[in-house]
């Protein structure tokens, strides 16, 4: 059996939306026999101090993970290597777009809105050296394909668009969707719990996948926590970290999943990933 995964950015504490997410990871993964491990995505917006607070917080919450806690800062010839094996394979291209470009564009036929619209794909090698001159490149898959379908154990088959997307942007940071993808192949993740904000960039990092010799792993691409007014939950929200809500927080959170009990482990006894709310949890702060 292979691994779930939680992998929080260190930008800032960890509300309960996000502590939620990390306990549903736990729970589909350890309900499965599943590894859990813990991977700290440190590419951008890292706060001084964020990440020993998630640790300890995600700790608080009853969660343990196998191995060492993974940061992508340390994995940069990982990338390199997955970039240098697409590269081989023409499957690259120098890009010189900015975002408001690609914004303003016309887009293809039934493409969702900022999906990229081929600009750079095919310049000659001297368009290249003209607009080098002008700013760096980032660098773009040259997809094969307009669409891919993923699998999800809330959502059924999903087919979403695939683009040209970025693997490595113009400042030279490697980007999300290819970290994730390259990470998640090599600590053997084969099932990814997340929220489902992030549906729609599953199929991109899917058919990157099969691209790399990985096989996709299964999605359960979670319900979000949002506060009274339905919007993600945030700061402004008031109370919403484990630090400000207390010991309370943990039996919020469970609560909020149909459970009961006062450790991660006790909930096990409940848990199966279809019992998994399918609407949103709306958050009210404690009084």
């Amino acid at each position: 059996m292979g691994a779930g995964r939680f992998a929080p950015s260190p930008s800032g504490d960890l509300h309960v939306g996000n502590l939620r997410t990390a306990l549903l990871a736990w729970l589909c993964a350890r309900s499965t026999g599943r590894e859990f491990v813990l991977r700290v995505e440190d590419l951008d917006r890292v706060r001084p101090g964020a990440e020993e607070r998630q640790l300890a917080d995600l700790a608080a919450m009853g969660l343990d993970w196998d191995g060492p806690v993974v940061r992508q800062s340390e994995r940069a010839r990982f990338y390199d290597a997955a970039l240098a094996s697409l590269g081989g394979r023409g499957l690259l291209f120098e890009c010189f777009c900015t975002r408001r470009e690609i914004l303003e564009a016309p887009s293809a036929p039934h493409a969702p809105p900022g999906a990229y619209p081929g600009t750079c794909r095919d310049l000659t090698d001297a368009e290249r050296e003209e607009r080098r001159a002008l700013r760096p490149a980032a660098l773009r898959l040259r997809a094969g394909t307009s669409t891919f379908t993923i699998e999800d154990e809330l959502h059924g088959s999903y087919e979403g668009v695939v683009d040209d997307f970025v693997l490595r942007r113009g400042d030279g940071a490697v980007a999300y969707n290819l970290a994730v993808v390259v990470d998640d192949a090599q600590q053997g993740i084969d099932q990814v719990v997340r929220g489902d904000d992030l549906l729609s960039s599953a199929p991109r990092q899917a058919y990157l996948a099969t691209l790399l010799g990985a096989v996709p792993p299964t999605y359960v691409h979670v319900p979000l926590a949002l506060n009274t007014a339905g919007r993600r939950l945030a700061k402004r929200d008031g109370a919403v970290t484990l630090r400000e809500i207390g010991p309370a927080a943990f039996g919020m959170v469970a609560a909020s999943l149909g459970l009961t009990g006062s450790t991660a482990a006790d909930l096990l006894d409940g848990f199966s990933i279809d019992r998994i709310p399918r609407e949103p949890w709306i958050f009210v702060p404690p009084a």
